[in-house]
């Protein structure tokens, strides 16, 4: 896959990904939600540490995840670079697009959205470019989330041993599309790891 289309790739992600958290940011009051089936919902909530709602302790913990997350994307745009230039196998280079497009997404969110955006909460929207200045400083804004796909949500059935009878959900994860970029891209690597890293033959 050229440079080009990879390039593409990475900007019809950003762009999908960083309209639908600015439209949310800009139109939900914080935990605010739509349910659009049973099993899937709109729901505005931010993440102010990495996936799963991890966060580094400290006050610095915050700045410190975001430094890495940049080291990071810089490590996985090399990568990058270096399968185009190498011709590698075409679903090696869109895995590696859809990975850096993704944790370039939620990059934007941590490094500029304190000082884009003002503060969500329950009963107030937040604004763009607010008079008084964004919530928070450089670095240290919140990822917006707003996905969930909650497949299973009520009692299960008295027959299953040590759980019947009892309230089960199985995933609750609120994610983004950059979180859906990066897992779909690590996941394709996984299924189709033999023609992403083929290996070449001895002479």
């Amino acid at each position: 896959m050229s440079l080009k289309k990879s390039i593409l790739i990475i900007i019809l992600v950003l762009l999908i990904d960083q309209i639908t958290k600015i439209y949310i940011k800009t139109h939900f009051n914080l935990h605010e939600e739509v349910s659009v089936f049973n099993w899937f919902r709109i729901v505005f909530v931010e993440n102010k540490g990495m996936a799963w709602g991890f966060e580094l302790p400290g006050s610095y913990g915050k700045l410190v995840l975001t430094l890495f997350r940049l080291v990071a994307i810089t490590g996985i745009g090399y990568w990058l670079y270096d399968s185009v230039r190498k011709n590698s196998p075409a679903i090696l280079t869109f895995c590696i697009a859809l990975i850096f497009a993704g944790a370039f997404g939620n990059i934007i969110d941590s490094v500029f959205y304190g000082i884009l955006f003002g503060k969500s909460t329950n009963i107030d929207v937040a604004s763009f470019l607010p008079e008084g200045g964004g919530y928070e400083s450089l670095f240290y804004g919140k990822v917006v989330d707003m996905i969930q796909f909650t497949f299973y949500d009520d009692i299960l059935p008295e027959w299953i041993p040590f759980w019947g009878g009892q309230h089960f959900s199985f995933f609750d994860p609120v994610f983004n599309i950059a979180d859906s970029a990066i897992s779909i891209g690590v996941f394709l690597l996984i299924i189709f790891y033999k023609k992403a890293f083929p290996k070449h033959e001895e002479i």
